[in-house]
């Protein structure tokens, strides 16, 4: 559903936040390693969302990721998808055709109607600061 990108920058960016709640900077090899993420792979995906404002990129010797505390609540998954995949999974058809809408539609257009109205109330509903609660208390991890 979400670009490999995508995926890797939630992982990234959630667990940034935990750090951050801690009140930890995060180098970029660690983000890496903890989100089973390739280094360089992982450096893009974090320019981006830098660029988006959706983290903080430190310079220096003391320097890494992190995110405002105060910010944490309020940034919600859908500001991380959108920053990384654009609206494409609310546009996109089901079964990948080119052309797909309600006049020509797919064999699962109808049903994907819903799921893409679910899952954007879902980003949008879903904070940062709710994904850092279930890694803190170990009920939810981001590397297996």
């Amino acid at each position: 559903m979400f670009s490999k990108a995508c995926e890797y920058g939630i992982r990234a960016s959630t667990y940034i936040a935990l750090k951050s709640l801690e009140g930890t900077r995060v180098s970029l090899k660690e983000i890496a390693d903890k989100i089973d993420s390739p280094v360089a792979f992982t450096a893009k995906i974090l320019q981006q969302l830098s660029k988006k404002q959706i983290i903080e990129s430190v310079k220096g010797s003391l320097g890494g990721f992190q995110i405002s505390q105060s910010n944490i609540p309020k940034i919600k998954l859908a500001q991380i998808v959108y920053a990384i995949d654009g609206n494409n999974v609310y546009e996109g058809c089901g079964l990948g055709l080119k052309r797909c809408n309600s006049n020509e539609p797919c064999p699962v257009h109808d049903k994907f109607v819903q799921i893409r109205a679910d899952l954007k109330d879902m980003l949008e509903s879903t904070s940062l600061y709710d994904m850092t609660m279930g890694l803190e208390e170990g009920l939810t991890h981001l590397k297996r």
